[in-house]
């Protein structure tokens, strides 16, 4: 009886140990979202997840790829609805802040105004593997067998410091995985899907979502937002100069040589990169006004202390929802209602609100991540960060 207990003992301080080394290298204390440390964007409420998918019908869905010591990237899928894009598309614009990236797809977007295949987002060498694989999705969906034109819309961030990006890990099962799974309600923030090995402001970037809606008397249409966030500048949180504060900000190599350490990674930013902005709506607006739209979530981008330096390629993506503008296949006449020019500019505050919000959630739901060769980025401190937004009061 003895012995049988002794073997109980070292199995369970095996399982300890085992535990305590899971906890050490996998496992990050889970970590909040602007909401939860009382940080508020603007003045509009959020919807009930406070997320892109609080617009009807859209969906989320990414794979998270991380294998052994090297690579570290993934896909992050938007849906703008559930049924067939190709036989049902969606009106929709882009908007280029700043064009140093592989936005594949787009000048058909703008010439034709229309989505037609989910849109998604990857890292830049990934690009035409995600896209074959997002063809070959397309192609077999019913409804789709005599279609002989896909337009594929794929997004990309250089996740080439934390990633082996030349490997280009990302394709077909992991694609169709990320299709597969996608969903309503909460989306996975941080490092996942295809923020997986982003970096944005020296920190740990990653993937952010939020959402506003707009009061009954003004249509009560709801805007929400994801970014996959890899760029940098001068941090700034609603308001707060929080990358000078920690000391870690674009320039400051230049501005303050003294002090700082070699090394943009540890004192600095180099504040290239890029970021990816997805904004949905059940607002019913045409291609123009979804690329003033579009336009606006520069704005939001703007607020957290980006300069869109020139290595950093900024796009916006803007669709609407709106059941009586969907634009069926083979339709000759098609009869559309839209806001007019004069609503619009609720909707404008919503996206700019709901970028700046979900910018901060991927920053502040990413974990540290060891990468490529040993590279590691760490996450945004939450207690340094809280009590210098409480300094400047940008918190409540």
């Amino acid at each position: 009886m003895m012995r049988f207990a002794l073997i109980i003992l070292i199995a369970a301080s095996a399982f300890l140990s085992g535990s305590q080394a899971m906890t050490q290298n996998n496992i990050q204390p889970s970590r909040p979202r602007a909401r939860d440390i009382g940080l508020v964007v603007g003045i509009l409420p959020v919807g009930p997840d406070n997320a892109i998918t609080d617009v009807s019908g859209v969906r989320v869905g990414q794979f998270t790829l991380k294998r052994g010591d090297n690579v570290r990237t993934g896909v992050t899928a938007i849906l703008p609805h559930g049924g067939n894009l190709f036989q049902l598309k969606v009106p929709a614009a882009i908007h280029l802040g700043n064009a140093f990236g592989k936005l594949m797809g787009s000048t058909q977007v703008n010439e034709l105004g229309e989505i037609e295949t989910p849109i998604l987002l990857t890292n830049t060498l990934n690009v035409p593997r995600v896209a074959d694989a997002l063809i070959d999705w397309m192609l077999a969906l019913p409804e789709n067998g005599d279609v002989r034109s896909i337009n594929p819309l794929v997004g990309e961030t250089n996740d080439g410091f934390l990633n082996d990006i030349r490997g280009r890990h990302v394709g077909r099962d992991e694609v169709f995985t990320a299709l597969r799974n996608a969903k309503s309600g909460p989306v996975e923030e941080g490092s996942v899907g295809a923020g997986t090995g982003t970096v944005a402001f020296g920190f740990k970037g990653g993937i952010g979502t939020a959402s506003r809606v707009l009061p009954v008397g003004l249509g009560g249409f709801t805007v929400g937002v994801l970014v996959q966030s890899n760029y940098g500048g001068v941090l700034t949180i609603n308001g707060a100069p929080v990358g000078r504060e920690l000391g870690r900000y674009y320039l400051k190599e230049q501005l303050e040589p003294r002090r700082s350490r070699s090394g943009a990674g540890e004192s600095g930013d180099r504040a290239d990169g890029s970021i990816i902005m997805v904004v949905a709506t059940d607002a019913p607006m045409d291609h123009r006004n979804l690329k003033r739209l579009a336009a606006r979530a520069m704005l939001g981008l703007s607020r957290t202390g980006s300069p869109s330096t020139n290595g950093s390629g900024d796009y916006v993506i803007a669709f609407s929802t709106a059941q009586q503008n969907l634009i069926r296949t083979g339709d000759r006449l098609r009869e559309t209602r839209t806001i007019g020019n004069d609503a619009a500019s609720p909707l404008f505050q919503a996206v700019v609100e709901a970028t700046e919000e979900a910018i901060y959630n991927s920053l502040l739901r990413a974990t540290t991540v060891i990468g490529y060769n040993g590279r590691r980025i760490d996450a945004l401190p939450i207690d340094q960060t809280l009590e210098i937004l409480k300094r400047y009061g940008a918190v409540k």
